[in-house]
């Protein structure tokens, strides 16, 4: 199909993977011994992630998607050292001793982030023994983290980058809680430990959740919050607690409120799990009240009821394509909800929540898409890539390094063997920072984590 790459670049990055894969020291992994504490100032469980290795890429002649909005016929993606070089039509020059893909028939996009995931925290086989993403004891636990509930060994990531170009990730806690605790944004990268994953940079968020499962989860143990008024009550009480906290000179370490603080100083972003718009309203204003904001609002079914409130507050909607009904208040979803928050100019994120749906977000992304076509509302194809790349990356804090193709950004990028909004596409070559970590054409470059060794069918699902 005239591709050519450089194999020795491939070799590398076979070999990285298998030491990673071993126990031994390489990319995409921590340095430090464990076990030391840490230093004062320092953050905890800080970032060890180092990109694995690649090589100076041009990708020729491919119709891209830079995730911004732009769309480039016959195109070039120059990247190098982990980071996008340029990115321009045919008359792109390329450098000497750049490895030349040919893109001819093939479209490139960024990389695709998911703002809302439970791999490695809900990770496959879903066993009691691996149920690890709701720290259901109390309706209001900032003071847990998801990273440290996550298994780098989920076949998950493997298949969340093989079957849909997936380079980061945000996992969060699951929406038991009022506030469920900190999220974590990786890298889909294979590691021994959920650090040497970490995005490098990406600032924390913390999960909240309002709504039924809440009040459902406490009420029927007969304590508070069993209503929503319970749940902003229970809310705005221990917002006030952080703010005490935060006023006093020299408090007691207390983890729950380090999250708290983090958030009211702007710090921590907020992901609110939230469905019905009158509720997203209400956050909104309790977000105000206290002085914080919310980054995002996930699921978000009714959102194109209050679309240009959200607009107005600057609040993006991570929501499904067509999920529906499945509880009273997923009632009144619609498979417009996407094409109108974006008619109205507001952000819209597509997510998935699941271990399948994060493998075919493009195809989520389309659906939504042609909904919004058949009421009348057109959006461009470069546009409706920016709700699984740049928008994703807006709203977890990283758009200042991934999710478009743009000069001096993270090399993280997909070259799809058809048209990303065709089902009938996949990605056929993924890199991240600049390494190529998958390739359909290769066996070799199918990873495969130490849980999936010697297990049925293993790796040919991908």
């Amino acid at each position: 199909m005239g591709r050519h790459f450089n194999k020795g670049g491939t070799a590398a990055l076979l070999a990285a993977t298998a030491l990673a894969m071993a126990g031994c020291t390489t990319a995409g992994e921590e340095r430090p011994a464990t076990g030391a504490a840490p230093v004062a100032g320092e953050e905890p469980y800080a970032s060890t992630y180092q990109a694995y290795p690649g090589q100076p890429t041009a990708i020729v002649g491919a119709t891209i998607y830079d995730g911004a909005g732009g769309r480039i016929e016959n195109g070039t993606v120059l990247f190098a050292d982990g980071k996008v070089v340029g990115i321009g039509d045919a008359g792109l020059a390329i450098p000497a001793g750049y490895t030349r893909v040919d893109g001819t028939g093939r479209f490139v996009t960024p990389g695709i982030i998911d703002i809302h995931s439970h791999l490695g925290d809900y990770p496959t086989p879903s066993v009691d023994a691996h149920s690890d993403g709701n720290e259901a004891t109390s309706p209001t636990t900032p003071e847990v983290w998801a990273e440290h509930s996550v298994w780098p060994q989920d076949p998950g990531f493997s298949r969340a980058l093989a079957n849909g170009g997936i380079t980061a990730l945000q996992i969060l806690p699951g929406s038991a809680n009022l506030m469920g605790g900190r999220s974590v944004t990786l890298k889909n990268v294979p590691s021994r430990t959920v650090q040497g994953m970490k995005f490098p940079g990406a600032p924390y968020s913390m999960k909240m959740a309002c709504g039924e499962n809440p009040k459902r989860v406490y009420g029927g143990r007969g304590r508070a919050p069993s209503t929503r008024m319970g749940n902003f009550a229970v809310n705005r009480e221990t917002w006030i607690e952080a703010q005490d906290y935060m006023a006093e000179d020299d408090p007691d370490r207390d983890l729950a409120m380090e999250t708290l603080s983090g958030v009211l100083s702007g710090d921590i972003m907020i992901q609110n799990h939230c469905y019905r718009a009158d509720e997203m309203a209400l956050v909104m204003s309790m977000a105000e009240e206290f002085g914080y904001k919310v980054a995002a609002f996930h699921h978000a079914v009714e959102s194109y009821k209050i679309a240009d409130m959200l607009r107005d507050n600057d609040v993006c909607s991570a929501v499904w394509a067509d999920w529906y009904g499945f509880k009273m208040e997923a009632y009144d979803a619609i498979p417009e909800n996407a094409a109108l928050i974006q008619n109205q100019g507001a952000c819209v994120v597509i997510h998935s929540d699941d271990e399948n749906g994060i493998q075919r977000l493009n195809q989520e992304a389309a659906k939504a898409q042609a909904d919004g076509r058949r009421m009348g509302i057109d959006i461009a194809d470069a546009d409706v890539i920016s709700w699984i790349t740049l928008n994703a990356a807006r709203a977890m804090g990283i758009a200042d390094m991934t999710g478009s193709l743009e000069a001096g950004k993270m090399a993280d990028v997909v070259l799809w063997n058809g048209d990303p909004l065709s089902v009938y596409s996949r990605p056929e070559m993924v890199w991240i920072d600049g390494a190529m970590m998958y390739d359909m054409n290769d066996s070799a470059m199918r990873p495969v984590s130490d849980f999936e060794l010697g297990q049925p069918g293993e790796g040919d699902v991908k």
